[in-house]
């Protein structure tokens, strides 16, 4: 089946995790950036998977005539006593020019107080792939913790360094990467979405 894959993202530190989870499938994957392809893409799925899905639809109508398989994701944190704020606003949250160190001390600063147990949030991914017959396939995973209560770790991006595993005593940004991909919401998303792949692709 399809020549390439092409990741509908232009960040690079996620373009790292996809490239090493997929890499197995002997298939070059792209971003949309190192593929030529731009599209302005309006996300207005009321889900992560509405969201992943229109992303990856979008993209695929651009390569029409290709064997090109299109990925797209949608991911966010829910934070359960912010009523899963900031969720799929995720990125836009506070708006999207605005750094995550300020987004990352504004949520700190709204759970003041707030004691461990009631702290809890999750990370969401949905992944979806258009492939070029058509078929829609769609794979959701989420990694559970609580929000810390100061910024920690480099190895990470976005909410990464407020994302505090317990059972690990760090946060998702302190893991290395290895071990981020093995637990992250989008490695499980990946991985479940590569075994799908896998199953619809020629056998050599």
């Amino acid at each position: 089946m399809g020549r390439r894959i092409i990741f509908a993202t232009g960040n690079a530190g996620k373009m790292r995790e996809i490239k090493m989870i997929l890499e197995d499938l002997n298939v070059p994957v792209l971003s949309m950036k190192e593929a030529g392809v731009t599209a302005d893409i309006i996300e207005d799925g009321n889900s992560f998977e509405e969201n992943a899905r229109i992303k990856a639809a979008a993209v695929r109508s651009l390569l029409e005539g290709t064997d090109d398989i299109v990925l797209a994701d949608d991911s966010g944190l829910e934070i359960d006593w912010l009523n899963k704020e900031p969720g799929i606003y995720s990125a836009r949250y506070m708006g999207e020019d605005t750094s995550y160190d300020i987004k990352n001390n504004n949520l700190i600063g709204r759970l003041e107080g707030v004691p461990d147990e009631k702290r809890t949030a999750r990370f969401v991914c949905a992944i979806a792939a258009a492939l070029p017959d058509g078929e829609m396939l769609c794979t959701t995973a989420a990694m559970e913790g609580i929000i810390g209560y100061e910024i920690k770790g480099e190895n990470g991006f976005g909410y990464d360094p407020i994302f505090y595993l317990p059972e690990y005593g760090c946060t998702s940004a302190e893991l290395p990467s290895d071990k981020k991909n093995e637990l992250s919401h989008r490695g499980k998303a990946l991985r479940s979405m590569k075994e799908l792949l896998k199953a619809r692709m020629p056998k050599e």
